[in-house]
Formats: C-alpha cells, sequence, structure tokens
C-alpha cells in the first residue's frame, strides 16, 4: 500500500494561483471598463443622439452625411479639438428632457464660439423589452423652456401646435430655398426671445430659428432629421438639405455631433488617464510591479523553515565552537602546553610505553620510533610552547600532527 499523502498545506498551490491571476485580471479589466466604458459603447440604446439607430436617434443622417463626403465628428469630449490650420465645425447638440442648462453652457463654452444647432427633444420614450438597440413605446412632450443657459438667450415658449394635413412650412438661408413638409397633424414649436426666425410655422412661431451674434441655431422639431425622417427618400433628401442648408449659413467647413450630453462622453478624470497615453505606461509598470510582488509571494509557499540551532549538536560543532571562543579571545598560545601533552599521553598509551617515565623520557621513547625522515617528537614538544605567534604555533602543531598520524595510522 501506498504511503499517507502529503501535506499540502490545506489547499493546492495551482488552485490559488489561478485565483489570484483570475482576480488580478478581472480587477484591472472592470477599472478599465469603467474608466473607457463611455468610449468603447456602441451608444445602439434607443435613445435619441448620434449613435442611436432608433426612432429618436440621429444615426441616420450622420452616415448619409459621410456618404455625401461630409467631414463628421462624433465628439466625446465637451472641449473642441484644436486644429492646425483654420477649420469651422458646426456642433449639433441633442440634449434630453433632463439635460440640466449648466451642462448644455459647458459644451457650448467649449465650442469656442463656433457655430451651434440645438435639436430639442421632443420624444419620451423607453426601451423595447425584447429588441436591443430598439425604443420602446414613446409619446411626445415638450421640453422645458429653461432648457437653454442664460447666456444664449432665453426661450419663451414651446408647444405643439396643430396644422392643416399636407402643409408645409418654408424658408431662405443659407443661400438657397428650404421647404419642409410638415406630416402628421401636429409640429412643435419653439418662440425665443433674441432669436430671429429662419423657418416660420404657418400659425405663429419658429421650427428652425437663429441668434444672428453668435450663430446658434434652435431646431424646435427633431423630427425633420431623426431617423424618423428616413421613413421615405424624400424626407431623408429634406433632412440631408435642412442640415446642409444650416452649415452653409454659418459657413462651417465640417459638422460635429456631439454625445457628452446623452452620457457618452470621456471626460478628464484620473481613472481615464491610467489607461490613455501617455500615463498607459505608468500603468503598465504598476501591473508588471505587483505580478512581481505576486511571483515572490508564491515563491514563499511551503513549510517555514525552521531557524538553526545557535549551539549545533556534534564533537564536531564542540570542538569548532571552542576553537571560536579560543581565538576570540587570543589565547591560542596558551594552550600550546596542553596541546603537547595530549599529543604525547595519546602516543604513549597506544604504542604501550613504559610505565614509570617522565615526560622527557617519554619524548625520548617516542623519538626511537620515529623513522628519521621527520622532526623529532621532543623538539617539537619543547619549541611549541615557546612559540611567538600564531604562524610558529600553527606550524609546531602540524607537525606534533603528523607524527602521530604516521605512528598511529589515524587522523
Amino acid at each position: 500500500m501506498s504511503g499517507p499523502a502529503a501535506n499540502d498545506g490545506g489547499f493546492n498551490p495551482r488552485l490559488i494561483a489561478g485565483v489570484v491571476a483570475i482576480g488580478v485580471i478581472a480587477f484591472i479589466a472592470l477599472w478599465a471598463l469603467i474608466a473607457l466604458g463611455p468610449q468603447l459603447s456602441s451608444g445602439n440604446d434607443g435613445g435619441g443622439h448620434a449613435l442611436s439607430k432608433a426612432a429618436p436617434g440621429y444615426a441616420g443622417i450622420v452616415d448619409l452625411l459621410e456618404r455625401s463626403d461630409a467631414v463628421i465628428d462624433l465628439r466625446r469630449s465637451e472641449e473642441a479639438p484644436e486644429y492646425e490650420e483654420e477649420w469651422r465645425e458646426l456642433l449639433v447638440l441633442t440634449p434630453t428632457h433632463s439635460t440640466k442648462p449648466d451642462d448644455l453652457a459647458r459644451v457650448i463654452k467649449g465650442h469656442r464660439g463656433g457655430p451651434i444647432l440645438i435639436v430639442l427633444p421632443k420624444w419620451q420614450t423607453g426601451r423595447h423589452p425584447e429588441k436591443a438597440g430598439w425604443s420602446g413605446n414613446g409619446f411626445p412632450i415638450a421640453p422645458s423652456p429653461k432648457l437653454l443657459p442664460p447666456t444664449i438667450g432665453s426661450i419663451d415658449k414651446i408647444a405643439s401646435e396643430p396644422h392643416a394635413r399636407g402643409a408645409a412650412a418654408t424658408g431662405v438661408f443659407g443661400g438657397r430655398d428650404v421647404t419642409l413638409p410638415l406630416r402628421g397633424l401636429r409640429a412643435q414649436v419653439v418662440t425665443a426671445e433674441g432669436y430671429e426666425t429662419l423657418i416660420g410655422f404657418p400659425h405663429g412661431g419658429a421650427l428652425l430659428a437663429k441668434r444672428p451674434r453668435d450663430d446658434i441655431y434652435i431646431l424646435s422639431d427633431p423630427d425633420f432629421i431623426n431617423n424618423l425622417a428616413f421613413s421615405s427618400r424624400d424626407r431623408a433628401r429634406t433632412a440631408a438639405m435642412l442640415v446642409d442648408a444650416v452649415a452653409e449659413d454659418a459657413d462651417a467647413d465640417g459638422l460635429a455631433f456631439d454625445l457628452t450630453l446623452n452620457g457618452f462622453g470621456s471626460q478628464r478624470s484620473l481613472l481615464r488617464f491610467a489607461f490613455v497615453p501617455p500615463f498607459i505606461g505608468i500603468t503598465l509598470c504598476l501591473i508588471a510591479a505587483g505580478l512581481l510582488a505576486l511571483w515572490q509571494a508564491w515563491m514563499r509557499f511551503g513549510p517555514a523553515l525552521k531557524p538553526a540551532r545557535a549551539i549545533a549538536v556534534s564533537k564536531a560543532a564542540l570542538i569548532a565552537n571552542s576553537a571560536d571562543l579560543i581565538k576570540q579571545a587570543r589565547r591560542e598560545l596558551d594552550g600550546a602546553d596542553a596541546y603537547v601533552r595530549s599529543q604525547r599521553s595519546a602516543i604513549a598509551r597506544r604504542l604501550h610505553a613504559p610505565g614509570g617515565l617522565d615526560e622527557a623520557a617519554t619524548d625520548r621513547w617516542i623519538d626511537k620510533h620515529l623513522d628519521g625522515h621527520s622532526a623529532l617528537f621532543s623538539a617539537l614538544a619543547r619549541r611549541l610552547p615557546l612559540a611567538r605567534n600564531t604562524h610558529e604555533f600553527l606550524a609546531d602543531a602540524q607537525a606534533l600532527h603528523d607524527i602521530r598520524k604516521d605512528l598511529l595510522r589515524d587522523s
């Protein structure tokens, strides 16, 4: 039968290593997704923004303008990029019913005085219970007139107004005549102080208004350019013509659709900086240092080493410790007489020397057993106690040891 299994300390090191590795990777991935999640998201959530393919979204107009060779930027930052050459972009803002004026003011300020088209929200929708990216049941609700920040004027009234079937609204701006067919039976109309009407509603109010001194435009009804406008070829053509006319009137070279007001911005934060250049290098170094620390901890697995005894248990250890003690006390030469006596006694006992001999006679008796090629035992016995330093002492002591080794045939 095999012996009992070795005790592994209550856990499998490989299993623990796998758990730790998975935990580290999951932790890093979690923080990376928290920091970069808005940028990595497809945005097709059924909302009213440029990434949404649902009815209240604007993915259709973005795609159509890109196919028309227009320069389109989906902006995830409140700050407009700085271009080397003079470049003017029309920023399209798509706020929601819950957007705060302060949030709108920050985006407008970040555009650095460039032209802005604000598309007012209209639809309140939920998510489709079965199809991802689709909007659920929706109903029109006019936003609050306090949506605009005070820095760009004020809105007096936003209302849903009825109109006759087949009616149309017209306007002249951007060097062209623009006609907007009014679908359905009602349209969202705005009345704003300090804004001039570019496209008026047949019964009063404006569908498209402009604040001349800072090139800010307000489109009251989003159905003219959102995905609902792409239900037919004519309505899609009208939507593209409307946006192009606004860009022409604003003398814009390209268009930018803001995503920050809809929760898809990449705001500045220490967490995000840790995963983007140039700070990604520091993050990688910290991760490598953590892995090295884990590797060092892994090498510690196993039974702990017991500290060795301060004084080993053996004759050799006793002799070594005694020698160290004598050396530290600088008393090596004081043991010369005792060493000579121990060697004389050992040789005389093993070779069965006659009894009653004194030390000098015993030394002469030992000399008679030497082969004549080595130094006399008696001479070394007299000289060793007279050694002046450790070098002379060691030389004579080694010679005595060699005599004993030759006579007794031991080590």
